[in-house]
């Protein structure tokens, strides 16, 4: 990419005349989108000093902050300021402060961009495949090709919005060592030219202005369809859908993983490669990117795992471990045991719970309850362990006796197949006690249930 600006925070121009760089835009066309100029006046000298101004202000001064401001500064570049520092505040959770407070955002790039520990993971997964230039189909502003290229990739970011890709190569230069790295390019991509792609990513947008979340993939822009075969043309690549999809849908010819972090579901990516292996077919998941069966878990970074077609994968971050899924019946279900495993949001979403009862010895309380049961205390990262010390018919007055006999005076509650909100029940406690309980709000064997319990460590 020829750059002719080297100014930390501003975005490059691309050496390519069509399609057009961010770059690129036509001052006229700037001029015509009142929200691309007000972003680009955050480039300038004045801009940067209020943003640096605005760093650590208080959200709940902003009124005043801004009458301040209005004296010396333009009201629209205040507003735009003021804007970009709340998206920083937010991004914090994302992207880690000290890249936050160096980025550029649009609210859409807030919410929808990956989280930066998903992002390096799927980078390094991605650098294992072998590619060294990865395609991203609509980039937002930048939080998966940044991370493909700081893992050494070459990467090139493509965005119909003027605005989100103004970000995008801004991030670039802020943040990577050699922005070149990363090009960012404003184009549709359900017309852009795939011709020579050596490998794509695509994120495409799960959420509408009007309609909110969108959960038909079909709906996606681009649609689903569109990104399975933009994916097969180029005979690698990778897909982030929303974790909710039926598996139904998940095409015979591609992986799905679903990922958490720290416990939270954070979304799923179809991968596909062009010589995958067939799951069943006389393959066989990585060394270390599955569990033992009847055993402790060989734990191992799927990022080293390579693409086996027809795979359900869940993945745990922040440790990489990954449980790949064997096709295995449902497990029975059995009285409640001694122990109660909570599965990882990761397992129940790639429909794992038998791999990881199989591993305990486990079975389930109900037949649609994701909670296992069993006998033994046994180390897994696929799910946390409690200890049960009571069962008991769903009953409010019940419980309360109870914890008031067990002196609890913290109480978390969880629940699963229950409509009972727990911020209610646990105010309806009054609770006063020195000890601490959990209780589960679930069924068992199909009728309402309660169990008490607390967390175990193996």
């Amino acid at each position: 990419m020829g750059r002719v600006t080297n100014h930390p925070g501003r975005p490059a121009t691309d050496s390519r005349a069509t399609p057009a760089t961010c770059a690129d835009i036509p001052a006229a066309g700037r001029a015509a989108d009142p929200a691309t100029a007000a972003f680009r006046a955050l480039f300038t000298e004045e801009g940067q000093a209020l943003l640096a101004e605005l760093r650590d202000h208080d959200p709940a001064q902003e009124l005043a902050v801004a009458t301040r401001l209005r004296r010396d500064h333009s009201p629209e570049l205040v507003s735009a300021a003021l804007s970009q520092a709340r998206l920083r505040q937010r991004a914090v959770a994302k992207f880690g402060a000290e890249d936050a407070h160096r980025m550029y955002f649009t609210p859409n790039g807030v919410e929808q961009s990956t989280r930066r520990s998903v992002a390096e993971y799927r980078a390094a997964r991605f650098r294992a495949l072998g590619p060294v230039r990865v395609l991203d189909l609509c980039g937002g502003i930048g939080g998966d090709a940044l991370a493909m290229a700081r893992a050494g990739l070459s990467v090139e970011a493509v965005d119909l919005d003027p605005t989100t890709c103004l970000a995008a190569r801004a991030n670039a230069e802020a943040l990577l060592p050699d922005p070149a790295a990363l090009t960012v390019v404003t184009a549709d991509v359900t017309s852009y030219d795939l011709t020579g792609a050596q490998s794509l990513f695509v994120d495409p947008a799960r959420r509408s202005g009007a309609r909110g979340r969108i959960f038909d993939p079909e709906a996606y822009s681009p649609p689903l369809s569109f990104s399975v075969d933009a994916v097969r043309k180029a005979g690698l690549g990778a897909i982030k859908i929303a974790p909710g999809i039926p598996h139904e849908l998940v095409p015979d010819d591609f992986e799905a993983e679903w990922i958490s972090d720290n416990g939270d579901v954070k979304e799923a990516v179809l991968w596909h490669a062009a010589n995958a292996p067939t799951h069943g077919a006389g393959s066989s998941p990585a060394p270390g990117a599955c569990s033992t069966p009847g055993g402790s878990p060989a734990h191992g970074a799927a990022s080293a795992a390579p693409v086996v077609a027809g795979v359900r994968r869940a993945t745990l971050l922040p440790s990489g471990v990954s449980l790949v899924g064997r096709g295995l019946p449902d497990p029975a279900v059995r009285k409640v045991g001694r122990y109660l495993y909570e599965p990882d949001g990761a397992v129940i979403r790639a429909h794992l719970v038998a791999e990881v009862a199989e591993e305990l010895d486990g079975g389930l309380i109900d037949e649609t309850i994701a909670y296992i049961t069993a006998d033994e205390l046994r180390p897994t990262p696929y799910a946390t362990p409690y200890e049960i010390t009571d069962e008991l018919p769903f009953g409010v007055k019940k419980l309360k006796a109870l914890l008031r006999e067990r002196e609890v005076g913290v109480l978390t509650v969880k629940k699963r197949g229950s409509a009972v909100e727990p911020e209610e029940l646990r105010k309806r406690m009054k609770l006063s006690g020195k000890n601490s309980a959990t209780v589960f709000l679930t069924r068992v064997a199909g009728a309402p249930a309660m169990l008490v319990g607390r967390p175990a460590h193996p």
